[in-house]
């Protein structure tokens, strides 16, 4: 357990729909490689991309680094006041902000994961329908004063693994759509050729066996979301 704040926001952004055994792994060697916030903004998108790959969501990797060249510029390298100021940072929300807050300073603050939402609907008897202001109040009523840190660890562990989905029936508010051929796989796919180097439109139909337009949509958006850039013919990494 770390109270690192770098740690606990890259930690937090890898944990975004990922499954804790899965993202272990790649923490570790991340942190191996970029311990800290300034050598994170120092890497290429490339090496990025390249460490991130297997973890999905490709997009986070982006943002991530994005989020480290801001806080090393608006914010002198300070996450914890970068997370006071969180609208700033990208893929950063309030979840993530006051996570790295509770477990970086045990600040007074609450934050609501799918663990902890599955709790408070179980045992408060409340419907899966129940709105976000409500579980945020009621998270803020239960909470123990100067105990924040060890309040969410301890409610975050027993949801993991006590009292569990399949245990209680609630289920996530956001469930993950199907990966075999959907348009992540697509994307994964296409990120792990032009690691390789810069491609044309053609090649990638060939390699992925999808439909032109389908094709041309996936692309636009990741070029949309400043993943990847147009060349010429060529599609490559963005930066």
């Amino acid at each position: 357990m770390t109270n690192d704040p770098y740690k606990i926001l890259v930690s937090e952004l890898m944990l975004q729909q990922t499954q804790v055994r899965r993202v272990i792994i790649y923490y570790n060697k991340w942190m191996k490689q970029w311990p800290t916030i300034n050598r994170l903004a120092t890497v290429s998108r490339r090496d990025i991309l390249q460490a991130w790959m297997g973890l999905g969501y490709n997009s986070r990797a982006i943002r991530l680094q994005e989020a480290a060249h801001i806080i090393m510029k608006e914010f002198n390298g300070d996450v914890i006041q970068a997370m006071h100021h969180y609208e700033a940072i990208p893929g950063v929300g309030r979840y993530t902000s006051q996570a790295v807050l509770i477990f970086a300073t045990n600040a007074d603050l609450v934050t609501v994961d799918t663990n902890i939402r599955r709790i408070f609907i179980h045992e408060f008897g409340l419907p899966e329908t129940v709105s976000e202001k409500i579980l945020w109040n009621l998270a803020q009523r239960c909470l123990p004063k100067r105990r924040s840190r060890d309040w969410h660890n301890a409610l975050m562990d027993y949801g993991a693994l006590h009292l569990t989905t399949q245990k209680t029936g609630v289920r996530p508010a956001a469930r993950q759509s199907r990966f075999e051929g959907s348009d992540r796989q697509m994307r994964a796919t296409i990120v792990r050729r032009l690691l390789k180097g810069p491609v044309t439109f053609s090649e990638l139909l060939a390699m992925t066996g999808i439909e032109q337009p389908r094709l041309e949509h996936i692309l636009q958006k990741m070029v949309d979301e400043h993943l990847i850039v147009t060349t010429g013919s060529q599609y490559t990494l963005s930066g």
